[in-house]
């Protein structure tokens, strides 16, 4: 189809596919090689997070490294050509637009590169540390679970597996309202077939892995799962212990975070291989995500971590 035939087709048919989260694209599944370093790749995605100084939404004040600013239609094909990977984690913060035909356009963008999103966090306010995802006061949940469906129903379009989103400010005293919430966005994700998922980050489960599972349990692990972040952890017993209790909960993707590299390119900040063997005695069959934070150029840091993983995969 050419794109100028697409686009014709978005006007048309934009706002009914992003407002009942129906599309008539098929979702691009994943593309298998007989070669090993391949079907390793196929088990990579890389998180527009790793890249976010580049975005004009998310770039530092002090960032210094060179290079053009980035737009999201554009992510899926540099990535493409540039690590042959062709998953991605959609940050929220990096959508030019939440239009239909906006979006209709990204699924555009996967759908030409033979490319899939694998999951989206949702860094919106409301899920965010001092968020109202989990008010103790009923209506403001409800007000906070209506901003988060809107980007579910995007998740839809995109053929997302899943969505991150945080509690927002949680009592781990008093887990009730957070339970809640989550079981009340559980039921709108899984009717249209994405799964909601929750990451050791901010203000929960980065000290307290437990409290992490005690929320998949009281809300029901069939309803929601976990995200783990091989680095989002107080210390190094912290990170055993969580990664451990978290993995057997994780079904769609983990963070693979890449931090700081020694000359012969092994992770210094922790103990990387221990992490992804820790996901492997899981059973986890999900993606890593990776998530390059380090400092330097971004992305020679994304080829670093993409080094790093695919040694132990």
């Amino acid at each position: 189809m050419l794109r100028r035939d697409f686009l014709g087709l978005l006007t048309a048919t934009a706002t009914e596919a992003v407002g009942t989260g129906v599309c008539s694209f098929a979702t691009v599944e994943p593309r298998h090689t007989a070669s090993s370093a391949a079907l390793k790749l196929e088990r990579i995605a890389i998180s527009t997070w790793s890249l976010h100084n580049f975005f004009p939404a998310t770039r530092r004040v002090d960032f210094d490294q060179p290079g053009p600013l980035l737009a999201l239609l554009d992510f899926p094909e540099m990535i493409v050509e540039k690590y042959k990977v062709r998953h991605f984690e959609f940050c929220t913060t990096h959508f030019a637009s939440t239009e239909p035909v906006y979006v209709l356009e990204l699924k555009y963008a996967l759908m030409r590169t033979g490319s899939a999103v694998v999951n989206m966090p949702v860094d919106i306010k409301e899920c965010g540390r001092n968020g109202t995802f989990s008010d103790p006061d009923r209506k403001v949940r409800a007000e906070a679970l209506e901003s988060v469906k809107l980007w579910v129903d995007i998740a839809h379009t995109l053929g997302a597996q899943s969505v991150r989103v945080g509690p927002g400010k949680v009592d781990p005293e008093e887990l009730q309202p957070t339970v809640e919430a989550y079981k009340a966005l559980a039921a709108y994700a899984q009717a249209k077939g994405v799964r909601v998922i929750v990451e050791n980050h901010g203000n929960f489960g980065t000290k307290d892995p437990e409290n992490l599972v005690r929320l998949f349990k009281l809300a029901g692990a069939s309803r929601i799962g976990a995200l783990p972040d091989f680095a989002n952890f107080s210390d190094p017993a912290t990170r055993e212990r969580g990664l451990k209790l978290l993995f057997p909960y994780a079904q769609t993707v983990c963070h693979a975070k890449g931090l700081k590299f020694d000359a012969a390119g092994a992770e210094t900040e922790y103990d990387f291989p221990q992490a992804v063997e820790i996901a492997k005695k899981a059973g986890f069959r999900g993606i890593y995500s990776i998530e390059f934070e380090g400092p330097g150029d971004p992305y020679a840091g994304i080829q670093r971590t993409i080094d790093e993983l695919l040694k132990y995969l």
